[in-house]
């Protein structure tokens, strides 16, 4: 079922038709999966189900392994596949930002300014959702494809019953509109949503004769039935220069329409003033219907029925109406323009069973309205959805929906952060369920937990993301990745990968990064060690060979390198113990040969022993060997001669 929104960009369970929301699950049967008896195996993802049949028979008897037997089809189920359409993402965009406003602005508005902002925001949400209809309309191109173009329909029906009911709780509940000017923000809501009449009003304005069109009073009238008296006097205008036997007739009526009165809540006029007017003018239109005035137009007699109320004349234009609520609102218009907001429920009710007669069935839009008109706000929104807090929970659905798509997840972030129950809740196990499939994607994840100290997804984030660039051999990655994770275990795994890439290549990879470590080798004994071999490698470099001979001798006696490193940081001795001068003293030298010997038994542990290791590694692995023993041997020489001759 599609997910949306209404009064908040709120999500709402419902099918796409319009005006016969129901929501109805639409049954779909896929083809090439089952069709030979086996089973349909599947795998969940953020929003979608991967559907594919499996090689096990429906029998469980045996499994059948031969390539023939699979299905060579598999299909994507997804769930709000409508926010896949670029149109309805900038819908979601949009509405996002306006969202993000109000709840920043909230606390800094008054008591006086709240109304007219929440207003403000209101018509801004209805903005972007004409402007998304607009949009799809301007896209309307013919598609050969018929599923793509019912679906395309449906989706502008749904916007607009979500702009119809989204623009009557306006009035009603936001801007709580009163007596007089309740009808005229209604017939507001009516010209804009039902537009037959401006049909029918081109149709016959563009045809050669205007006056002669078969439709041309239906026009008159449809403008009546919306309190547009402007642009009926304009159409009737043409009768009137037309034909000279009704022309008395059309100026009456003229007259009639140009002084219908017009509450306006912005001047001085109050209430018991404009219902005068109002009872005078319809006393003079009942005095010419019963005078006769239009007793040989038929039409012109029906309008004038019309301005009275007269119910049975508005059924007779029902077609013009198309909806009980523009019924509703045409009766008010000429029957109690001045109604109350409180009495709207029993003049609807009594207008959907008059316009409906026949059907008693009512549709869930119909039960919308009722209920708006009834000033039911949670049953407004029941009839939508429900849950317990019902604003949470339409926000929680809302949000949830935003974190199927690839890009607009995101968004669903800061509706859940305004979730003051579950939205933590929601987002911890929403944001560890997020395809980390770029660097860049991995980035935005992790600045959103780490700006709320979510600590547990960050390091999930990080592992993942340490995982998939060791799989692809970028160390230095992994590395950095498992350091912001702060996983020890990892970071001393990927540590050895440098130290057998170092082995290997003869140099190390991302020397930036481990340059740069700092605090962070502290993690893990392995991760330190790797940090300040790096040192000793700088130190040499930089001709300071004493510090790192020092350095290169704690390495070794302190234990924390892999036992298959020990012989190379041996090998690193050889330039030193090679020097002009003597940089190793008789003690070091004896403990760089206790370290060769502890390596050498270790080696002929059977635990530690490589089996694996050709003739020509082990000859050679001797040879090296022999040379540290040699050279060793000389250095320590070297040494005590030194040393005796400085006691001497």
């Amino acid at each position: 079922m599609p997910t949306v929104n209404i009064l908040a960009m709120l999500p709402l369970k419902v099918d796409f038709s319009y005006p016969n929301l129901l929501p109805i699950p639409v049954w779909q049967t896929i083809p090439g999966l089952g069709q030979r008896n086996r089973h349909i195996g599947f795998n969940w993802g953020p929003g979608e189900l991967l559907l594919y049949e499996t090689r096990y028979p429906n029998t469980g008897a045996t499994c059948i392994t031969t390539p023939s037997a699979l299905c060579p089809f598999m299909y994507i189920v997804r769930n709000d596949e409508d926010i896949y359409s670029p149109v309805l993402r900038k819908l979601l965009n949009e509405s996002h930002s306006i969202f993000v406003g109000l709840q920043k602005s909230e606390e800094e508005a008054s008591s006086k300014t709240h109304k007219a902002q929440l207003v403000r925001v209101s018509k801004k949400y209805r903005s972007v959702l004409q402007a998304c209809m607009e949009e799809m309309n301007s896209l309307a191109v013919p598609i050969r494809d018929p599923t793509q173009s019912a679906k395309r329909s449906e989706q502008l029906s749904f916007l607009s019953a979500m702009e119809l009911c989204w623009n009557l709780c306006e009035i009603l509940f936001i801007e709580a509109a009163t007596a007089g000017s309740l009808l005229i923000l209604l017939l507001d809501w009516v010209r804009l949503h039902v537009n037959e009449v401006d049909r029918v009003y081109q149709d016959v304005i563009q045809s050669d004769n205007p006056t002669q069109h078969d439709r041309f009073w239906d026009a008159i009238t449809g403008f009546v039935l919306q309190g547009r008296m402007e642009e009926a006097r304009q159409l009737l205008a043409k009768e009137t220069a037309a034909s000279v036997s009704t022309r008395s007739m059309c100026r009456v009526l003229d007259e009639l329409l140009k002084n219908m009165p017009i509450f306006s809540s912005a001047g001085s006029q109050t209430l018991t003033e404009f219902e005068l007017k109002w009872q005078s003018w319809q006393e003079k239109c009942a005095r010419h219907l019963q005078s006769g005035t239009f007793s040989s137009s038929p039409q012109m007699e029906a309008i004038c029925k019309v301005l009275l109320g007269d119910e049975d004349a508005l059924l007779e234009k029902k077609e013009l109406m198309i909806t009980w609520y523009h019924f509703l609102v045409s009766q008010l218009l000429f029957t109690h323009p001045t109604v109350k907001p409180t009495e709207m429920h029993s003049y609807a009710q009594s207008c959907l069973d008059i316009f409906t007669t026949g059907d008693s069935s009512s549709e869930p839009l119909d039960n919308i309205l009722l209920a708006a008109f009834e000033l039911d706000i949670h049953q407004v929104i029941k009839e939508f959805s429900f849950g317990s807090n019902m604003r949470e929970y339409l926000l929680l659905e809302y949000a949830s929906g935003l974190f199927s798509h690839h890009s607009l997840w995101q968004l669903g972030v800061d509706y859940l952060d305004y979730c003051p129950e579950s939205g933590r809740v929601y987002l911890e196990l929403l944001m560890e369920r997020i395809p980390l499939t770029t660097e860049k994607k991995a980035l935005k994840a992790l600045r959103i937990c780490e700006q709320r100290q979510m600590t547990e997804q960050v390091r999930s984030i990080c592992k993942t993301m340490a995982m998939q660039a060791l799989r692809n051999g970028r160390l230095g990655s992994a590395l950095s990745w498992s350091i912001r994770a702060k996983d020890a275990a990892f970071a001393t795994l990927i540590s050895d990968q440098f130290l057998k890439d170092y082995c290997e290549r003869g140099k190390f990879s991302d020397l930036d990064l481990i340059d740069n470590l700092g605090p962070a080798m502290l993690l893990s004994d392995r991760l330190t060690f790797l940090g300040k071999y790096r040192e000793f490698h700088r130190l040499y470099s930089e001709q300071q060979f004493e510090e790192a001979a020092c350095l290169l001798l704690l390495l070794m006696t302190a234990r924390i390198a892999p036992c298959s490193f020990w012989l190379t940081l041996l090998l690193d001795a050889l330039p030193l113990l090679g020097q002009h001068q003597v940089i190793f003293s008789a003690e070091q030298t004896y403990q760089l040969m206790r370290c060769l010997e502890d390596r050498m038994e270790a080696k002929r542990e059977p635990i530690v022993s490589d089996v694996s290791q050709s003739s020509q590694d082990k000859s050679l692995e001797k040879t090296k060997v022999d040379m540290l023993r040699l050279a060793l041997a000389r250095n320590l020489a070297r040494a005590i001669v030194k040393e005796g001759t400085l006691q001497a």
